[in-house]
């Protein structure tokens, strides 16, 4: 099989290359490392790297995935870090190391058995498909199993104690206080103030010196830790050598870590101020991202944590602590391997297995008998709406309005990545995935000059005021004056946001400007993008969401955002494939330069003829009230009123369908006009639950939409449109299988990790939160960043409302395609090999034919066969009909055996 050009399709996706997440992991053997003066300034390049503990440094850090901002709050895999390693695997790591929990208890899983939602021949195929890890039950012996996880659940705690102790850990016990707590307050307080982006009056340092200076500057003067009971902790810190990682290894060494622990003591430091962590290995992503040269913030971050330790041992008065730590090194060196999971973890994997197994039962059985046949003709619509899965309702409802609509699904930023800046904003926003580099900056404007030159001076007034006003009312000694005089002041407004008649603040897009000036606004697209840059773009974009022909009368293009206040993780409800931004710039980009005659003419010599009364129009969805807005409807001709008059008709109601729909999740019965009352939710400042955001996700279908329009997947999968017929040489799905399949898998991880472990991965309490630095949320007035979803983000109070599943993908395509994509790309084969997603074929008549089984195999669903290229056990790759038989040179004609996948209730 040959290996097509994509040029067209990485200008559409951003991808060049290999997949975007080649090379994410920091190499512990990194090039740039010299030596370093101990009176030098610090940088990347000067490092001594050449350590034992610099590379086990490196190698902790490497198992931290990075956290967003809440400018830009987007889903991220939190075992980032450990994807190279087997779910089973990652998960005996992380309990041992950290007391991390990568399922629910036993007793969850049971109750769905009880419920039969899950049924023993789940637990039978499980039990079988990792029988030859387990050592504590036969395969078939499920009853025996289920006696076991029922005294598990009545007996065991919900957490183990990790097996890695630290210095703080060891302190706590003996002295019965809370140092391990205290370090984090403190490390918290010096990183909040560190990395603060303009909430504090003053930063305490110029930004000039490295990390680990900053820290230090402080902890030389700092009283606090003495006050508390560290005496000499300043002279400790200031006798240890500048330079960070030469700091952290004298630390180390006088610690006297085994070696042969180091990695999982380090990785523990990490976890314990975990969200800190994960906000400096973001920095340190970005820049590999965009290529820059690296500042390892991380590992100064880790050196920091690291004299903590030290620090600790030395201050705290009396022998007992010294002979506790040595007593906790002997158990560290005599630690149980973590890669194998204790008895009780063990039990929970094969649960987790099984509940998954019983929703790929229903998600097989949902494609039966659902194919739906292509209407003929053209259609009136053909609306592109992101492959979110809050989408997949509206599709639904949106195609029941009538004949003639045609929905697709492509990611939200539609191949048009932007580094967008708002009128009157000093910086822009990269309005696509985190995974890229913009292709381009543009910025917002208005057509008229004179309006744009007021409109500028009205935003920029409006923020010095309002800049002035919160100095005001946070000084140190106004802040008394202020709410004895004016706080009545403030009644009327808070009587009018409480009633949602007005917003607590004002809606980003209005601000300064009012509801008619903000309508004015539009992207610059004139100055955003040359013709021989627009042109491979929107063929990308196209080919991306394989419609390159058949267009119809009036082409909608549907972002999406959210609209919610006082919600310090609004972003994280925005386009995820957006950067945690409103798709909005993205659709009327497209849609302006997909109008354009001359990229036109452009796309009809590379094979595109778009029709001449082809008008595309951009909206956005807004997915808190599900009301969908057309933008730039003054670029429609006159000749397509009509058709865009009854497009909008058709909105409207698919809208209150959807509404509709949507109610039963998020308003109690009773509640009055669930049209009302889900649009209020989107103004009232006292709701914790806007709307419910990506939780539910669980698979990704990526096939025509023919497959999946006769199933209600109720709002629970991302659609990707894909015709593997049109798709000469395979590029469409090799850039679809590594891109929207790895970003869809970090939103359902993150979702994942965050039900099975809020405390670790997820934010707490929303009633809670205080916003520090705005970059994230403290949970209470201490403690570390947190990261990840919070608890009413996942539970309505009563149940939960995100099912904890790994990603199912389902994909229409021929098996030698997608291996020949795995085999190219090693960092998605391991997502599949090492069970962090689950993948699917579909067959030509629209059913779950195949399972992908690890290391190239594929098992039938129904008949249980097994194939696999030459080098994967000896098996066999079964061609399907249609391909080109590319693979047929890679395999044997040996041919293994399963149990069914869909077994009988």
């Amino acid at each position: 099989m040959r290996k097509p050009s994509t040029a067209p399709l990485e200008a559409a996706y951003g991808f060049p290359g290999d997949s975007p997440t080649a090379g994410l992991a920091t190499d512990p053997q990194h090039p740039d490392a010299t030596a370093h003066r101990a009176d030098e300034p610090t940088t990347a390049a000067s490092r001594a790297d050449d350590t034992e503990y610099t590379a086990a440094m490196r190698r902790a850090c490497a198992t931290i995935a990075p956290v967003w901002p809440l400018d830009s709050f987007v889903a991220v895999n939190p075992y980032l870090g450990l994807a190279d390693q087997d779910f089973t695997e990652a998960a005996a790591r992380l309990d041992r190391v950290g007391g991390v929990r990568t399922t629910m208890p036993a007793s969850f899983y049971l109750e769905a058995f009880d419920q039969g939602r899950m049924t023993r021949a789940d637990l039978a195929d499980a039990l079988e498909e990792q029988a030859s890890r387990l050592g504590h039950f036969e395969p078939e012996n499920v009853e025996a199993f289920l006696l076991c996880a029922r005294q598990q659940a009545e007996s065991s705690p919900v957490s183990a104690s990790p097996d890695v102790e630290t210095v703080a850990d060891v302190a706590r016990t003996v002295t019965g206080e809370a140092w391990d707590r205290f370090a984090t307050d403190r490390v918290s307080a010096w990183a909040s103030a560190h990395f603060d982006q303009g909430q504090a009056p003053w930063r305490v340092e110029d930004g000039t010196v490295s990390l680990y200076e900053s820290w230090r500057v402080e902890a030389v003067i700092d009283r606090s830790p003495e006050v508390a009971g560290l005496s000499g902790f300043r002279t400790v810190v200031a006798t240890l050598p500048r330079e960070p990682l030469a700091a952290a290894s004298r630390a180390l060494e006088r610690l006297g870590v085994p070696s042969s622990v180091l990695d999982g003591y380090l990785h523990r430091l990490l976890i314990r101020c975990g969200g800190w962590a994960a906000f400096a290995a973001r920095i340190d992503f970005e820049r590999s991202v965009r290529e820059q040269e690296p500042e390892e913030l991380l590992l100064d971050f880790l050196s920091i944590l690291i004299v903590w330790e030290y620090a600790l041992l030395e201050t705290l008065d009396g022998p007992r602590i010294r002979q506790s730590w040595n007593i906790a090194r002997g158990r560290l060196a005599s630690a149980v391997d973590t890669v194998k999971p204790r008895a009780d973890l063990d039990r929970e994997l094969v649960l987790q297995a099984a509940y998954e197994r019983s929703e790929q039962r229903r998600l097989v059985a949902a494609f039966r008998g659902s194919r739906r046949d292509v209407e003929a003709g053209r259609p009136d619509v053909q609306a592109v709406f992101c492959i979110d899965v809050r989408s997949e309702p509206f599709r639904r409802h949106l195609e029941a309005t009538g004949d003639g609509v045609e929905t697709l699904g492509f990611a939200g930023f539609f191949g048009f990545g932007v580094d967008y800046t708002r009128l009157g904003h000093d910086t822009a926003g990269a309005h696509c995935p985190v995974l890229i580099p913009p292709a381009f900056a543009t910025r917002e404007t208005i057509a008229d000059p004179a309006r744009e030159d007021a409109a500028l001076k009205r935003r920029r007034v409006g923020h010095e005021f309002d800049r002035a006003w919160n100095a005001f009312k946070s000084g140190a000694v106004s802040c008394f004056s202020f709410v004895s005089p004016l706080g009545l002041a403030y009644l009327p407004k808070l009587l009018t946001d409480a009633f949602g008649v007005t917003r607590p603040v004002a809606h980003p897009r209005s601000e300064g400007l009012g509801r008619r000036g903000s309508q004015a606004l539009r992207p610059d697209v004139v100055d955003a993008l040359t013709l021989a840059e627009a042109i491979p773009i929107a063929e990308g974009a196209l080919r991306g969401m394989s419609l390159t022909d058949g267009f119809a009368r009036i082409v909608l293009f549907a972002g999406h955002g959210s609209t919610s206040v006082n919600n310090p993780h609004a972003t994280g409800l925005d386009c995820g494939a957006c950067g945690g931004r409103t798709g909005e710039p993205n659709a009327r980009i497209a849609c302006e330069t997909l109008n354009d005659a001359r990229v036109r003419a452009g796309l009809a010599e590379r094979g595109i003829d778009i029709p001449v009364d082809t008008v595309f129009v951009p909206g956005v969805h807004d997915t808190t009230t599900d009301d969908l807005t057309l933008y730039d409807l003054d670029n429609v001709p006159e000749s397509h009123a009509a058709d865009v008059a009854r497009l909008q008709e058709r909105l409207a109601e698919a809208g209150r369908g959807t509404r509709s729909e949507r109610a039963a999740r998020l308003l109690p019965e009773g509640a009055r006009s669930h049209h009302e009352a889900i649009r209020f939710r989107g103004k009232d400042w006292a709701q914790t639950r806007p709307e419910w955001g990506l939780a539910g996700c669980s698979a990704l279908v990526v096939a025509p939409r023919s497959r999946t329009a006769g199933v209600d997947l109720a709002g629970r999968s991302f659609l990707h449109s894909y015709d593997w017929k049109e798709d000469d040489g395979f590029g469409v799905l090799e850039l679809i299988m590594t891109a929207p399949l790895v970003v869809a898998s970090w939103i359902n991880l993150q979702y994942y990790a965050s039900t099975v472990d809020n405390e670790v991965f997820g934010s707490g309490n929303k009633t809670l939160h205080n916003v520090v630095g705005r970059v994230g949320v403290l949970e209470g007035h201490g403690g570390d960043l947190r990261v990840g979803l919070p608890w009413q983000s996942l539970h309505d109070g009563e149940r939960l409302q995100h099912d904890p599943i790994r990603l199912n993908v389902v994909i229409e395509a021929p098996v030698d395609a997608m291996n020949e994509v795995l085999l190219r790309h090693e960092n998605v084969r391991t997502l599949l090999d090492h069970g962090w997603v689950h993948l699917f074929r579909m067959d030509d008549e629209g059913q779950i034919a195949q399972r992908y089984s690890g290391a190239l195999h594929w098992e039938d669903v129904v008949s249980g066969a097994i194939t696999a290229p030459r080098g994967a056990k000896g098996a066999a790759v079964e061609t399907s009909a249609g391909s080109d038989g590319g693979m047929r040179d890679l395999a044997t004609a040996e041919t293994e055996r399963k149990p069914e996948l869909v077994s009988a209730h």
